[in-house]
């Protein structure tokens, strides 16, 4: 049976960048991969993160998002059948940020999958340095993903202080709590720079399983937005501070990530991915002239003045 492994995690919580890590390790294991990316748009800027990943034991595929959750629902299942027969020794899924992991076990239990796929490992990658700003129906959306989790994984550890990852495990934990979830987080976190990962971690994050606890389910229609932001020619010496206004002004609504590529000159990309306690702007080799932000409430004037006005 192919074994399937989930990693979710909040909105920019850093999934796309464990998961080329992750593969990576199990590429070297001899492993042949296959690789699901879910975004609520038609432009999947983290599958375009992860091109250069495909090769003759890794393989990239889709599920098109902004759909009801049934359709979605037949769309994963539709997708897991017509990969059932490729030859693959295990799938990674990242799925939307705002994903309901029930969703994940319910489909694998159905037929035919049942007969194909097993259950690997469920993680969770959690910001270590949670931000303050979580909504209830955010906080809610975190817990139900810890609350299944063979293991929680931090990112950018490296930039938190002891006191920042304990402030942010007992903020889980009190999630935890108010969704009458009786697991509380402790051992199963793990806080280090990715970049010094072992082999021996990566082993024991390949083996760490998943957990079924209950919880009371509180939401069902979310009220996150996308709006995308195509062909904007930001001159890249103000990318940065545009950034940080469009974050930072209540007016723009409650912006959780700011995502994207532009292009600053011919055959020259660059790529950001910002949340309100991390900005990376770094060279690309390919993208598409798209910026996509991501929040609550949010008002698509007010920040296409900010993109516009440059």
């Amino acid at each position: 049976m192919i074994k399937i492994d989930l990693i979710t995690g909040f909105l920019g919580s850093g999934k796309t960048t464990f998961i080329k890590k992750y593969a990576h390790y199990l590429l070297r294991e001899g492993y042949k991969i296959g690789i699901i990316e879910n975004d609520y748009g038609a432009v999947n800027v983290d599958m375009m993160l992860l091109q250069d990943m495909m090769g003759e034991k890794c393989d990239l595929e889709m599920i098109s998002g902004g759909c009801d959750q049934e359709t979605h629902r037949r769309r994963f299942k539709t997708k897991l059948i017509s990969m059932g027969m490729l030859g693959y020794d295990r799938i990674l899924i990242e799925p939307s940020g705002i994903y309901d992991v029930d969703e994940f076990f319910d489909v694998l239990y159905e037929e035919p999958l049942n007969q194909w796929y097993e259950i690997g490992n469920v993680m969770t990658i959690v910001n270590a340095k949670r931000e303050d700003y979580f909504s209830q129906e955010s906080s809610y959306l975190l817990a139900s993903q810890v609350a299944h989790a063979g293991c929680i994984i931090f990112s950018k550890s490296q930039d938190a202080s002891y006191e920042d990852i304990q402030k942010t495990i007992s903020n889980i934990n009190q999630s935890l709590q108010t969704i009458q979830c009786q697991r509380q987080i402790k051992d199963e976190v793990i806080s280090k720079n990715w970049e010094d990962f072992t082999e021996k971690d990566f082993e024991m994050i390949s083996s760490c399983g998943y957990r079924n606890e209950s919880y009371i389910k509180h939401f069902h229609d979310y009220s996150f937005q996308t709006l995308y932001f195509m062909n904007n020619h930001i001159n890249k010496d103000n990318l940065k501070k545009i950034i940080n206004y469009i974050m930072n002004d209540s007016s723009c609504g409650q912006v959780f990530r700011i995502k994207g590529f532009i292009q600053v000159s011919q055959g020259e990309w660059i790529e950001m991915n910002a949340t309100h306690n991390h900005i990376c702007i770094q060279p690309i080799k390919v993208g598409q002239e798209i910026i996509i932000v991501i929040g609550e409430n949010l008002n698509e004037e007010r920040i296409k003045e900010y993109l516009h006005n440059k």
